[in-house]
């Protein structure tokens, strides 16, 4: 009886002990490969856009936190965040990659606003909007946040100041 008693208490043992491990591996299984897409919590997208002077520029690589901002000259709320995050990208830009995505506007309309404004953050130009429907961009500004392993940690639609995206870094950096 009790070597019966032993044996079946050394199986549950063994079973609760194989699953444990098992739940263990297939969660950092999931941890190492998150899903790709464009919300909170996936890995980014990769996508290359030319930036004003015609020079392919590819996003979506991990090693540097990146922040991404749609925007257009157009855009009230793009116009009214501007100077804050051309201030973020001047005290930022040695360890953020940091890229303004203009929405199909002529590169030279875009050049002129940056020039008259005296904004010096990097734009790229997505011309025909194919990477803001991709995105489901569906309002500007809209400003994502991507770890340095390339998995996006923030997302907003409408203004975002510099107060917002450095409370964004303060885990991140």
């Amino acid at each position: 009886m009790h070597k019966r008693f032993l044996i079946i208490a050394l199986a549950v043992i063994l079973a609760a002990v194989g699953l444990w491990h098992l739940a263990a591996v297939n969660n950092s299984k999931q941890d190492a490969v998150a899903e790709t897409g464009v919300t909170v919590g996936t890995k980014l997208t990769p996508f290359t856009l030319p930036d004003l002077e015609g020079k392919s520029i590819a996003l979506g690589k991990p090693g540097k936190v990146t922040v991404i901002n749609f925007w257009a000259t157009w855009c009230p709320p793009c116009r009214a965040e501007m100077p804050e995050l051309d201030r973020f990208y001047q005290k930022y830009r040695q360890t953020v990659d940091f890229y303004a995505v203009n929405v199909q506007e002529p590169p030279g309309q875009v050049a002129e606003f940056l020039a008259k404004n005296q904004y010096s953050l990097p734009v790229i130009t997505d011309k025909d909007g194919a990477v803001a429907r991709m995105y489901r961009i569906n309002a500007i500004p809209t400003t994502i946040v991507v770890d340095a392993h390339g998995v996006i940690r923030y997302r907003k639609s409408g203004g975002v100041t510099m107060a917002e995206l450095e409370g964004v870094m303060k885990g991140l950096l």
